[in-house]
């Protein structure tokens, strides 16, 4: 898996993993990465720098401290892509696999869904080269809507 920093057209920043930079640019020719702030569909990579560590505990003189994202940050924000994926998805449920293989081979309406799957049927549809993300959180059921 790869992160990516990537950038709308609009300006937003954002990140996203992938299998691979051959998979990000397949997504991106097919317009089915899109902002998680705007929704627009025009999506490139963003300047990223490395992640290297260091042995050193502080930052070089004259270097900002790097600001720590509290939990509660990282909790709204999780929020805001809930809210941002139940507005723009159908929640198909345990039948996420079944339901992303028939919209890739077009015996079921193309959109945008999400749902819940087993490991090893997400790992089978990322083979046959069908996109799949986890999410960072356990979708409500119909019931808890």
């Amino acid at each position: 898996m790869i992160r990516f920093n990537l950038r709308c057209e609009n300006g937003h920043h954002f990140f996203s993993w992938f299998a691979s930079n051959d998979m990000f640019e397949r997504l991106q020719q097919a317009e089915r990465i899109e902002c998680t702030v705007c929704g627009v569909k025009k999506v490139e990579k963003a300047l990223m720098a490395p992640s290297v560590t260091s042995s050193r505990r502080k930052p070089a003189e004259g270097t900002p401290d790097k600001p720590q994202t509290t939990e509660a940050e990282i909790a709204s924000r999780i929020a805001a892509y809930r809210r941002h994926v139940e507005e723009n998805s159908d929640y198909v449920g345990l039948n996420f696999a079944s339901e992303a293989r028939a919209i890739h081979y077009g015996e079921a309406p193309e959109r945008p869904i999400y749902g819940e799957a087993r490991i090893d049927d997400a790992k089978a549809l990322s083979r046959e080269g069908i996109p799949v993300a986890p999410l960072p959180f356990v979708p409500k059921t119909q019931t808890d809507k």
